[in-house]
């Protein structure tokens, strides 16, 4: 497993990549496989057969500069050697471009939007490198690159935190500090329903902060709270105590697992029809989906009558660790079959 070198593996806070990896790793761990995580900084909780690091500290601090992933991903392809491994499984931004240099075959998961510069980046990448979707939605955005299947993200639910009455909270807008997120409309739609917000955002990166100054910041009221750069243990509690969880997105969102993490607490979610959100939210079951902004109130009001035991039961179903990597597994073996002479009459007996 190659990871981005931001964060650890799982992250102490925000971070839904590195805990998506981090139970994929435990969960295959599980099913026998020896698996190995290239990161940085040192070695947290997963149950990997080793942890390999790159360079002593995560780089988070620069995220969002390109030399840190280029150099750690320069490192990995030096440190991986033919008769290692089997596969490698790259969740990197750039490592599928530099695939083609390895030893070992790659297959990676897509975390973005493979459109605009990225698009251009991922059209360049090696026809030999597998690509793995986090949704269909995200894959019918550029159909023609070289997909090898769609598995979903998944959340551990051990130890998750249920409620089972409607949360006694605000509602809950719970993202980056982005226009793509739509905090201003998340404002805008509960004071309109006359209901409090909570917005609870990550707000480290410069364009996040300049966003919040000088956009979100003016709309905050007496009817919103602000909470910046939560941890992980406070955002699980800011999730149970929600009324729902409002996503006015306003891009193809790829994924979004924050609306998986809501519903696995019984909280259902209110959002705008865009990317992944009609395969995540059972409308009118775990949540209320909307064509248009103007539609958001009157949703917000009703989304208290959506039964939290049903939250949770579609997340167990869905959404588990268990699902996502029997989806791997299944991608891997077609992957590695189509690249190695994989024949019945080399398998030999074992006592």
């Amino acid at each position: 497993m190659v990871v981005p070198p931001w964060l650890s593996v799982p992250p102490p806070g925000y971070g839904g990549l590195e805990q998506v990896v981090a139970a994929l790793v435990d969960a295959l761990t599980g099913h026998g496989h020896a698996v190995t995580i290239f990161g940085a900084g040192a070695r947290h909780g997963t149950t990997a057969s080793g942890f390999v690091s790159t360079v002593p500290d995560v780089q988070y601090e620069r995220l969002g500069e390109s030399l840190p992933e280029l150099a750690h991903l320069a490192r990995v392809n030096r440190m991986i050697r033919p008769g290692d491994f089997d596969l490698i499984h790259d969740h990197t931004t750039i490592g599928p471009l530099l695939a083609g240099r390895r030893s070992v075959p790659t297959l990676a998961t897509v975390h973005g939007n493979p459109v605009g510069e990225y698009g251009d980046v991922l059209d360049e990448v090696d026809r030999d490198v597998a690509l793995v979707a986090i949704s269909h939605a995200q894959r019918r955005l550029n159909p023609d690159l070289p997909w090898a299947g769609t598995v979903h993200n998944a959340l551990d639910l051990r130890g998750f935190p249920r409620k089972t009455a409607p949360g006694p909270g605000p509602v809950l807008w719970l993202a980056r500090f982005s226009p793509d997120k739509g905090p201003d409309i998340a404002i805008r739609a509960c004071r309109e329903a006359g209901l409090p917000l909570l917005l609870a955002g990550k707000c480290n990166e410069p364009a996040e902060r300049r966003y919040y100054e000088q956009v979100v910041a003016p709309l905050v009221g007496e009817d919103v709270r602000v909470v910046l750069n939560a941890d992980r243990a406070e955002t699980l509690r800011m999730l149970v105590d929600a009324r729902c969880l409002i996503m006015p997105i306003q891009w193809e969102e790829p994924f979004g697992m924050v609306m998986v993490e809501a519903m696995a607490t019984g909280t259902p979610v209110v959002a705008l029809n865009r990317g992944a959100v009609p395969e995540l939210v059972q409308p009118g079951v775990t949540g209320l989906v909307c064509e248009r902004p103007a539609e958001l109130p009157t949703a917000l009001r009703a989304a208290r009558e959506l039964d939290p035991a049903a939250c949770v039961a579609h997340v167990e179903e869905n959404f588990s660790v268990e699902r996502m990597a029997y989806g791997y597994e299944e991608v891997y073996r077609r992957f590695v079959a189509s690249r190695y002479d994989v024949r019945e009459s080399v398998r030999v007996p074992v006592r």
